[in-house]
């Protein structure tokens, strides 16, 4: 088992973007850590294709779920595609591949040379993203968006009431995140096994896997916590892009704090494969902002 690998869950309308991260991730790449992408069995051809060459393993979204012991591909196909896909990324450790993995989403991009040191100490303890989002909340009260305020207590609320944890509501992200294989087992030995649970019913019942794993680690110790702030630069919301782009923010000084950047894809539709996504006035429209340099 190797202490530390990178994995992306992916599928079909993402393959511009995660050919884009794999490339980005070969050239800085420096200490060839392992690269995984999960794609749904039927993709599999098309991604193998796209990505031969760029020094990815990939698998199937089939093979996690086959390795999870109290999950069924049925149980899944029940769900909406962006909460399935919280279950897959989040029974990667199963497999057995690593230690520890740095989950990726489709639409990261690595911006300088990385290493095991920016993931994990040399004891292989993990750095976990922890703080209690004062920046985010902070921004979006300036721009007038209560109900990001109103959703992130909520959901915040929601996760560590579960746990019956007293005490400060904590934001355990943004992607990409370390997670660390002890944890996610202690959440399945002391939390779901006990309840009659798979990790698939704790994601219906609340599907927001961050703050499983958050929530996990801090009841139940089973690594070290050592806090971090986020590893890439996020961009959440829009205005946020464009006051970086207007301030003339690089990558390259970006580099000094954070080792990738998140580009979120609903900005980004034109990279959609095999075309752009959306009605014909979604289209025009995002086409228009586009060209006024708007997202």
């Amino acid at each position: 088992m190797k202490p530390f690998v990178l994995y992306c869950k992916s599928y079909s309308t993402d393959l511009r973007r995660v050919v884009r991260l794999a490339r980005s991730i070969q050239q800085h790449n420096v200490e060839k850590l392992p690269f995984y992408v999960s794609v749904p069995q039927a993709e599999l051809a098309l991604f193998r294709e796209h990505l031969t060459g760029l020094d990815t393993e990939l698998l199937t979204d089939e093979d996690i779920i086959k390795a999870s012991p109290r999950i069924n591909l049925e149980q899944l196909s029940r769900m909406s595609g962006s909460v399935a896909q919280q279950v897959v990324k989040s029974e990667f450790w199963r497999l057995g591949f690593s230690t520890a993995y740095l989950c990726l989403d489709s639409d990261a991009v690595l911006i300088r040379p990385f290493g095991l040191s920016d993931f994990m100490t040399s004891d292989g303890t993990p750095y976990t993203m922890i703080d209690e989002a004062h920046d985010l909340l902070e921004d979006a009260l300036r721009h007038k968006r209560q109900r990001v305020v109103a959703a992130f207590n909520k959901e915040a609320d929601l996760v560590q009431q579960l746990f019956q944890r007293e005490g400060r509501r904590y934001s355990f992200g943004p992607f990409p995140l370390v997670w660390h294989r002890a944890v996610w087992e202690s959440l399945d030995t002391r939390y779901l096994q006990p309840r009659g649970m798979s990790f698939a019913d704790a994601i219906a019942l609340a599907p927001i896997e961050s703050r499983w794993y958050g929530e996990a680690l801090l009841a139940y110790r089973a690594v070290p916590l050592l806090p971090s702030q986020a590893l890439f630069k996020v961009y959440h919301y829009a205005w946020q892009f464009d006051q970086d782009r207007r301030a003339g923010m690089t990558a390259q000084q970006l580099a000094q704090f954070y080792c990738g950047v998140i580009y979120q894809s609903a900005w980004e539709r034109e990279m959609d494969w095999p075309k752009e996504g959306g009605h014909l006035f979604s289209r025009w429209g995002r086409w228009l902002r586009r060209a006024a340099g708007r997202i």
